[in-house]
């Protein structure tokens, strides 16, 4: 799109765009550019680490209705660091009729370190969901981040009997593309009990680290506990299933810790959000 003002309002439901960009300045990261459109923001960047940016996604209505549709493109500068997260886990309430709840995030990382640490995705019961992240990385680019999806809500006892969920996790360097992960699944296909599909957990959890070698992915191994470590082309990739998001976020964050120090050549500062 070409610019948080062109956001669609043809349709029913939420429209909410937000733009941010990371450049290098003075010793330390800023947030030289933040524009919105609707309930989408980032309140103020935080500095807990010296130079290093932290950002919190916020979007005030609370949850994603169908209708809905969230769009988020940031742009990390050469020499920029950032760090993004959200305050709480984001909720995808149940669709009536046909409208979907889209959220789409495109994230591009220029010679730039970019940590993507959002918390949970909560899919409910009879929701229609369609989640896309998008990485673009150009020249030495660094990149970790994480999408954490759970379906319904297991604390509760709601389990994900009726709906449909597309999540889309990309990376693209200098616009090829390293990974792809498509997941489609519906409330009542076998895939979310069989042992060849998500065996009946209901969180899945997917973590990608880029660039990334056979040193990174077994310092991920040893910290891992029930996770599955591999490297593809130069993407190191883990996937956990789980019965709770909290459970399945708190192994990708100590994973995250022991890989932080050699990845980025930062020790280990968890988002101060986190802990309220």
């Amino acid at each position: 799109m070409s610019g948080a003002a062109s956001i669609d309002t043809s349709h029913a439901g939420w429209r909410a765009s937000l733009r941010l960009g990371l450049r290098a300045a003075h010793g330390r990261t800023i947030l030289a550019e933040r524009s919105h459109v609707g309930p989408l923001v980032v309140q103020r960047p935080f500095y807990p680490e010296g130079p290093v940016c932290h950002l919190y996604l916020v979007h005030p209505p609370g949850g994603v209705a169908g209708g809905d549709h969230l769009s988020l493109d940031l742009t990390a500068a050469p020499g920029a660091q950032g760090v993004v997260t959200t305050p709480a886990a984001t909720k995808i309430y149940r669709s009536f009729g046909a409208r979907i709840a889209r959220m789409e995030q495109r994230l591009a990382v220029s010679d730039a370190t970019l940590e993507w640490l959002p918390q949970e995705t909560i899919v409910f019961r009879g929701a229609r969901a369609r989640l896309s992240t998008q990485v673009q990385l150009s020249g030495r680019a660094r990149f970790i981040g994480w999408e954490i999806l759970c379906l319904g809500r297991p604390a509760s006892g709601e389990r994900f009997d009726a709906g449909e969920v597309h999540q889309d996790f990309g990376i693209h360097l200098e616009g090829r593309p390293l990974w792809l992960d498509r997941l489609r699944l519906r409330g009542d296909e076998a895939a979310l009990s069989e042992a060849w599909g998500l065996g009946g957990e209901p969180v899945l959890g997917t973590l990608l680290a880029c660039p990334a070698d056979a040193a990174l992915r077994d310092m991920a191994r040893a910290a891992c506990g029930q996770a599955a470590c591999t490297l593809v082309d130069g993407v190191l990739l883990v996937r956990l299933r789980g019965s709770q998001g909290e459970t399945v976020r708190q192994e990708f964050e100590r994973i995250w810790r022991a890989l932080r120090p050699a990845f980025s050549g930062l020790a280990p500062h968890a988002p101060r959000i986190w802990a309220t």
